[in-house]
């Protein structure tokens, strides 16, 4: 099997209305845990690459070490570039063999985020490589962008028609109560918003970001009313990775890391495999 591209999985989420899983992976061993959840969820997945991820795995690294473990394990794996603002890093994804990057210029003006957009989806769009933008401001942290809780803005449904059509973006990122990282509350999800905004750009799969400690029933309402990929990273980097092996190296019968290693890629196979679950992906591997 092979690298795919978002373009693909999201057209195929479209017809069988569920969302495609989206998990950033930080280690190598956290990549095989996503991935082995997905084949033995037999589901399509996204496998997302922060950007201070590749700055110590290397961005050609990152690319070939994607193919290996989708050929080994047998899956198709959408290998993405997550939260971006450089173009150079992006370009340089891209032309590693990255099949998906998102350009996040929300923090720019209106104009200036579709001038940036655009530039990025007329290079990938050479390579068939899709392309995912943010419109408003998602909340919370992740990696070196930060949106505090009075920059949070909602994204607009006219702005998201025009946004769309002028830049030509083949999904959309959309601010509508969610948050990246831990949550101190439940959130406030605006599903009305969700459905405003797929109405006016059905063509255009929407994105949930800050998908942690989103509670279930409440991922299932986003799918039903338009939203095709939901990111997943606090978990998988927090209980998947980081308590895992904290725990394990306090054991003394535990320092050996390859046996940390075989927990945090447990760990994380079940992670992904109840989030494939909710997300109504299993069995929809093409």
């Amino acid at each position: 099997m092979a690298l795919v591209t978002m373009k693909y999985e999201m057209a195929r989420a479209e017809k069988g209305n569920y969302a495609v899983p989206a998990f950033n992976f930080f280690t190598f061993s956290n990549l095989i845990g996503i991935a082995q959840g997905a084949r033995n969820k037999k589901s399509p997945v996204i496998a997302m690459a922060t950007l201070d991820g590749i700055k110590v795995m290397g961005v050609h690294a990152t690319a070939r070490m994607c193919e290996g473990v989708a050929a080994d394990y047998g899956i198709d794996i959408v290998l993405h570039l997550d939260h971006c603002m450089d173009f150079d890093i992006i370009r340089r994804c891209i032309d590693s063999g990255f099949t998906s990057v998102m350009i996040d210029a929300s923090s720019k003006s209106f104009q200036e985020n579709i001038d940036i957009t655009a530039r990025v989806v007329e290079y990938a769009s050479k390579y068939g490589v899709t392309v995912e933008a943010e419109l408003g401001h998602v909340g919370g942290k992740e990696d070196d962008v930060e949106v505090d809780d009075l920059s949070v803005t909602f994204t607009q449904p006219e702005e998201a028609l025009k946004f769309v059509n002028v830049t030509h973006v083949d999904c959309l990122a959309v601010a509508v109560g969610t948050v990246h990282g831990f949550y101190n509350a439940t959130p406030n999800i605006d599903f009305q918003l969700i459905q405003k905004i797929h109405e006016v750009v059905p063509n255009t799969p929407l994105v949930l970001h800050g998908g942690t400690g989103v509670p279930y029933d409440d991922f299932r309402k986003a799918i039903a009313r338009g939203v095709r990929k939901i990111n997943i990273g606090t978990e998988f980097r927090v209980h998947g990775v980081f308590d895992v092996a904290k725990e394990a190296y306090n054991e003394s019968h535990k320092n050996d890391p390859r046996e940390v290693s075989k927990l945090v890629i447990a760990k994380c196979t079940t992670i992904a495999e109840e989030l494939i679950d909710v997300m109504g992906s299993a069995n929809k591997a093409g």
